[in-house]
Formats: C-alpha cells, structure tokens, sequence
C-alpha cells in the first residue's frame, strides 16, 4: 500500500490534517507518517525528520509526500537526497495542497492505487472548490490572458530557449508599455504567464523552436506586441558565444598521479593551464536569523532597504564585468530583473502581513521560485535556479547583517558551485583555476572565468571536493583534464606548457601597443570589432590598431524610436576619442534579418536571412539610412572615419548606395572629408566572386568571415543540429577568400572581421593570401598581434596551395598545424 507523509512548518496543522483524513477513510487504514515542525512548539521543517517519515511509511510499494510551502519544498528535496535509492526512485513528492491534497491521497492510497495514481489524484483535490465556487482553472502563473487586445505568435529561436537573460530581457522590455502583456507556450500549452513576472516567464519553460503567443491588452497593446515580436526574431538580444560551444566538448578525466579516480570527468570551461595547491573556502548558505516580529510596515522597509542595498550590488558587478567583457555582464541583467520580480516580491510581501519577518518572508518565497525552477524539464532552464539562489542569498545576507560572501585565497579553487557575483571578483592573480563539483561550460560562473581570464574545469563530480586543502592539483581547462598529485613527469610537462603559454601570453601583452609584422617584414593590422564606447576604451587598452569594424547597429536597437542625428555624432566620436583619434570603421546599420528595427518594421519573410537586411534595408528605409551618413560625414570632418556597407550582393547597390553618400556630403556643405574612405563587406558568395567589379568603387574589402560562412555552406551558426558544418576553414570558404584577395588587386586593402580572424591557427594562411588587417574582439588583439610576428608573409606559397586544393576543413586544419 503506498505511505503518505506530511511535511509542514507546523506540528499542530499537521497533526490537524491527519486527523481531518483520517475521518475519510471510514474504517479503512492507511500509513500516514508525519515530519512537522522542529517540535511541538517550533515552526520549522527538518530533512532528516523527513527521512525517517518516509523509511516509516514506506512498505517497498512507495510513498507520497506532501509539503506545505517554501523551506518544506526544499527539505523534502534534501531528504529525497539522503535516503536510500531505491526509496529514492519509489517516492514521489506531490504538489498538491496540503490539507485537500492529503484528503484526496489517503482515499485513494487506502484503496491500493500507485503513488502515481495517488500523487495524480491529490493534484486534482482543488477540482471541487473551484467547481462549487464557480471559478476556472488559472494557469500556473496565476493570470488571465487579455481578450479583445493585439495578439501574435512567435517560434523562439534562442539554442537554450527562452532562459534567464532573453527572460529578463522580454520582462524588461515588456515593463516599458502601458499594456497587459501574457505570454503562452503554445506547444506545451503552459500558461497565459504574465510578461512582467520573471518566474513566470521561465516558468513557461520555451525551448528552441516552440511557439509563443504573445497577448497585450491596454493603449500600448499593439505597440508592445510589435516590439516584442521583433525582440523575438532578434533571439531577445542573445548573441552567439563560444560557450555553447564549449558544451559539447569532450570530457577530460579526474586523475590520481596517471590513474583514473573512480569514474568522474570534467568539461572544460575556460581555456588554460593552471597548476597550484588545493583551497577551499567554507562559504555555506544564510539561514533566516531568529528576528522579534514588531510590524508590517517595520518588516515591508526592511525588505525594500534590502533589495535596494543588492540593487547597488549587482549593478557595481555588472560595471565590474564589463570592464573585462560587456557582453557577459548582461549575466547581471538578469539578475537585477530577478530581485524586482513582481510576483517574488508580492509573496514576500504577503508573508510579512501574515506575520513573518522579512529575512522569513524572502527566503520563503525564493525557495518557492527557486523550486518551480528546478522543476522545468529544460536542463539549461533547471540550471538557472542557481541565480535565483544566488540572489536570494543576497538580500538575506543584507536582511541577517551579514558581510557578502566573499573567497580568498591563493592557488586552485575547488568549490561545489560558484555564484556568478563571487566569479566575477575573483582576483585572477591569487585564483590560479577554478574546479567545479557541478555546473556546466554555459554556467554564469563559468562565462565570468573566461571573462577574467583564469583557467576553469565543470561538472567534475564529487570526488574533487574530497582533495584535501595543500595538494597540488593541475587542470586543463581546454581540455577538462585534472591531474591530482601530479607525478615530476607530468608536472614538468604541465608546466613547461603551461609556462610557454605564460611567456605568449606576456609577450604579447607587453607587445600589445606595437605594430605588428611578420617575419619578413609586412605590417599587418590588427583592429577591434566594437558594439559600444567602453568596447572602445577595451579596444585602446589592448593595444588596437583603431577599429576595423564598428556594430552601429548598438546605436538602434532595444528602443522604441531611432537615435537622432546628434547622439550618433557624439557616441561616434566617443568611440574615436577612445582610440586616441585611430581610424574607426563605422559599418552602417545592419538589420533585418537577425536584427529587426520596430520603427523599420518589415512584411513577415519566409527566411528573413535571404530577405530585406543589410544594404538593402538602409537602401528602403532612405530617411534612416540619409540621418546615419550625415552623422558619419560630420564626424568624418573631425577624426579619420572608414565607411563601410554591409550585405553588398550586387554592383547596382553599391552605386546607389554612394549616390547617397555623395548627397549627403553636399548637404553637410563642407566637401569630401579628408580621408574619408569608402568599403563594403564581404558576406555572401556573389559579393566574394565579383570582388574585381566592385574594385574601382571602394577603398576596401572587409570579409566577415561568420555570414560568408553559413552562406556559403547553408548552415546557419545559430542552429545547434547544423553548427557543426559552419567551419570558416572549409575549402570553399578559404577558396572564396583566396577570391576576394585577388580581385581586390595590390591597391585595395582586404581585412578579415569574422570571428576566423581571431584564430591564431589561420593567421599564417590569411596573411598568406593576402589579408592585410585582421579585426578582433578586443581582448584577442594582443595574441593575435603576436601570432602575426611569428609568421611570414610572402615565403609560404605551399601552404596555400595545399589549403586550396584540401577536401575537408580538417584537412585545411592539418595543413596549419
């Protein structure tokens, strides 16, 4: 027969429910267990007292727990932890109501059904209420959809779904609009969830490819449905990152002197060699202090001095994090969204007028979240609760009086997990490498170690936290490999890479502000692609040869009107001050496609990536694209400006799109600046083959390398299943580069702003077929700087025919290494 156990705050309202059921079964028997309360007085709820109540109603058929709210939900999931596992697989923790839920399980337990069975029918003990009420099924999220408002449907194509960032980004957005926003998983069914709710939004649990409808109600109601769709087709401002990548590399092996330690492995995280002594920090969790309760109000103010102190906090981190990478402090984002959830905050606020105090209420109602979290289905998703965790135990740290929690010591970390506000002060100075019991390579722990730059290995199991603090460990963070009291062999050999990596690695930096030329004497160019003014100041501080592509793009996005003529003006010149008056290339706005504009809104497209982007855009929307190049032209008069057209497929476009630079130039009344230099990218395979008839109408070429890419092999990068195929070292795509730079001829600088530029494996084969500029991400410039002086130009003509005539990208590969 399946047990019953009761998890509640208090020992009186468990008892109460039991004996409430109890009069249910007439005659009939079932084993009820009870786990309530620390004792007869004490509210609170215990796992080990869980534990037993389980061990005693189980009879090997199962057991059915039911849980009252917040911390009970928790330490049933610690106690399912603690048992036996084969317990474990034939206990079932039940989401139904307390008292009704109980009522409906112990009926059916006492006629033999399963714990499915039971848990299935004690989630439908609300059905009668409701029904003698008159009231409907509310949607998990407790919200109504909007009728007789603007409604539209979506595919989210973001590869880990609609996850904490484009959350926080959707609810972000949404809160701007006079409008009701709801929001339905139409695949799944989940919702309506309110779009202002970050729980709830998460809660709809969105994967790559399923349907969202979008519902708006209210005078905003079509304006914020339309810039909610179109922040949808931009993937709510995700870009591509490596770590998605780095998810699916191979796991390296935990190792003892050579040998495996029983049968865990890591994933790498942040590239890296790392060697050093074991620490490991005691940094546990807050628990609500003991707290007299004076009143509502006096609890309600603590609580907001709280989240406005965390407030502070998290936006000091996110400034702290873009010093090192502006788009991994977006991680920050989310986290400010989290601590102004409506629904986390009502909750709170709710417990605090029955009675509880603040630091109570907050953890309660985190753990609450924090549960629904962890029960999404989405790994990716389910990880998330993390954050939720984590910004919960800041307020309680500020609500407790007590300091953040910080790690200090010197050597490799090795810890259970990592809050992404302790990642992102780690002093890369003292924190050799980092070692995680769990996580994953897309965690925000691991984003901010390859931010910061320090070595990081995840998900390497739990024997690593039996390493005992002092032991000498080595990791490999591009690999996973740790080696645990290293044998002299393999030390010597650990450190003598890791050593050379170290002496690249200063080389380069202290190099940095050099030119950088080959060998034999070719200088080449090592630019910086920037999205913003502190990309810029990044940018200088790596030592740039200015900008070889500036994303004006940044300038237009996530707002409701375009930037004026005169904010552009300024945040150009910005950027170029930043640089010390370097030449910056400003790419013109590139949209559409990935990157729609809800003030140049454009007809639904079958494949909006072959559709109305680019060139072609600015060239349809003349009043946009006029107001940029009269902002370009004026700034081109003060500092050295390239301009630089995106998407350029035919002749014809490119003339059109200089007669509106010519147009320009006479309206700002000041002739041709000095200097002023005209180009387009090369992103398509018609633009790569016709290279010589563009020649006499530009200055120079710019490949970008990720759309000629996925152009020219029809494989989307952002779409996991083809992914793999978009290797920038395909033969075709080395051949069509090998193109560019002989049609450009000797006059025409060719440049390389793709994400290949930054692969210190292809710098010797670019150089060799004629690139002469290559544009990184800021904090690539000093590495490649350094690749280019170890090669040689004009003396390697074998390579490239070697490169031209292989089958396969690994073949192309070999050739280089």
């Amino acid at each position: 027969m399946t047990g019953l156990v009761v998890v509640s705050h208090s020992r009186a309202l468990a008892d109460a429910a039991v004996a409430l059921a109890s009069e249910m079964l007439h005659g009939s028997t079932t084993r009820i267990a009870v786990a309530a309360g620390l004792d007869a007085e004490t509210f609170g709820t215990d796992a080990t007292a869980i534990v037993d109540a389980i061990e005693k109603a189980d009879d090997a058929q199962g057991v059915v727990v039911l849980m009252d709210l917040g911390s009970a939900v928790l330490s049933a999931e610690l106690a399912l932890e603690l048992i036996d596992p084969e317990v474990r697989e034939r206990t079932v923790l039940s989401a139904a109501p307390l008292v009704e839920g109980l009522m409906a399980a112990a009926v059916t337990a006492a006629s033999g059904a399963s714990p499915a069975d039971v848990a299935a029918e004690a989630a439908q003990a609300l059905t009668p209420k409701r029904s003698a009420l008159g009231v409907e099924d509310v949607p998990a999220g407790g919200v109504n959809a909007p009728t007789g408002g603007e409604t539209a449907v979506v595919k989210v194509e973001n590869p880990h779904g609609l996850h904490a960032r484009p959350a926080a980004r959707l609810v972000t957005e949404a809160r701007q609009f006079d409008a009701e926003v709801t929001l339905r998983n139409l695949d799944t069914g989940a919702g309506p969830a309110s779009a202002s709710s970050m729980s709830q939004v998460v809660g709809l649990a969105v994967r790559c490819g399923q349907r969202l409808e979008i519902d708006a109600s209210g005078p905003d109601a079509r304006a914020a449905v339309e810039h909610l769709t179109t922040l949808a087709r931009n993937r709510f401002g995700e870009e591509d990152t490596a770590a998605a990548g780095r998810a699916a590399s191979p796991a390296g092996r935990v190792t003892t002197a050579g040998r495996a330690c029983r049968d865990h492995s890591a994933l790498p995280a942040s590239p890296g060699i790392a060697i050093g002594p074991v620490f490991t920090p005691a940094v546990v969790d807050v628990e609500p202090p003991d707290e007299q309760y004076d009143s509502a109000d006096a609890q309600s103010t603590r609580l907001r001095n709280a989240l406005d102190a965390v407030r502070a906090d998290i936006e000091g981190l996110r400034a702290t994090t873009a010093r090192h990478s502006p788009a991994d402090a977006a991680i920050f984002d989310a986290h400010l969204v989290m601590l102004d959830d409506p629904d986390l905050v009502a909750a709170a606020r709710e417990r605090i007028e029955s009675g509880a105090p603040a630091s109570h209420a907050w953890a309660e109602a985190v753990a609450a979240v924090e549960a629904e979290w962890r029960a999404v289905n989405d790994p990716y998703l389910r990880e998330r609760a993390v954050d939720v965790h984590a910004v919960g135990q800041q307020v309680l740290r500020k609500l407790a009086g007590i300091a953040d929690a910080t790690i200090d010591g010197t050597g490799i970390l090795v810890v259970d997990d990592l809050l992404p506000a302790q990642a992102a002060v780690l002093d890369a100075e003292k924190v050799a490498g980092i070692i995680l019991e769990g996580g994953s390579p897309t965690s925000h722990a691991a984003i901010l170690a390859r931010a910061r730059g320090i070595p990081a290995v995840v998900a390497a199991g739990s024997d690593v936290l039996a390493i005992k603090p002092g032991v000498t460990v080595a990791l490999d963070g591009s690999t996973g490999e740790i080696i645990v009291d290293p044998d002299s062999q393999t030390l010597e050999r650990l450190r003598g890479e890791a050593s050379r990596a170290a002496e690249r690695g200063e080389l380069a930096r202290a190099a940095a502000h050099e030119s950088a030329s080959t060998a034999d004497g070719t200088r080449i160019l090592v630019a910086a692609n920037l999205g913003s003014v502190e990309d810029a100041r990044a940018a200088a501080e790596s030592g740039a040869d200015g900008s070889g592509l500036v994303r004006t793009e940044f300038l237009y996005l996530d707002r409701a009107l375009p930037p004026s003529v005169d904010e552009q003006i300024d945040t150009y010149l910005a950027m170029a001050d930043a640089l010390g008056g370097q030449r910056i290339t400003l790419r013109t706005l590139d949209v559409g496609g990935d990157k729609p504009l809800p003030f140049a809104p454009q007809p639904a497209e079958e494949n909006p990536f072959l559709g109305l982007r680019g060139l072609r855009l600015a060239l349809a929307e003349k009043t946009l694209f006029d107001d940029q190049l009269r902002a370009i032209i004026t700034v081109a008069h003060q500092t050295p400006i390239s301009i630089m057209f995106p998407m350029v497929t035919t002749v014809d476009e490119l003339l059109t799109a200089r007669k509106h630079l010519d147009s320009m130039i006479t309206s700002v009344g000041r002739g041709v600046p000095a200097g002023l230099e005209v180009g387009i990218m090369i992103e398509v395979p018609a633009a790569a083959l016709k290279t010589a008839a563009f020649a006499p109408h530009v200055d120079f070429f710019s490949i970008g390398t990720n759309d000629l890419t996925q152009y020219t092999l029809a494989a989307e990068r952002g779409d996991t299943s083809v992914a793999a195929l978009a290797d920038p070292l395909d033969p075709a795509v080395v051949t069509l580069i090998n193109r560019v730079c002989r049609g450009a001829g000797p006059d025409r600088l060719v440049a390389v702003c793709g994400e290949l530029a930054a692969d210190e494996t292809a710098t010797d084969l670019l150089v060799a077929l004629g690139v002469r500029e290559l544009s990184v991400a800021p904090r690539a410039v000093p590495p490649v700087k350094q690749a280019v002086r170890g090669i040689e130009a004009t003396t390697n003509p074998r390579l490239v025919e070697r490169c031209l005539e292989a089958d396969t990208a690994a073949s192309v590969r070999a050739a280089l290494t």
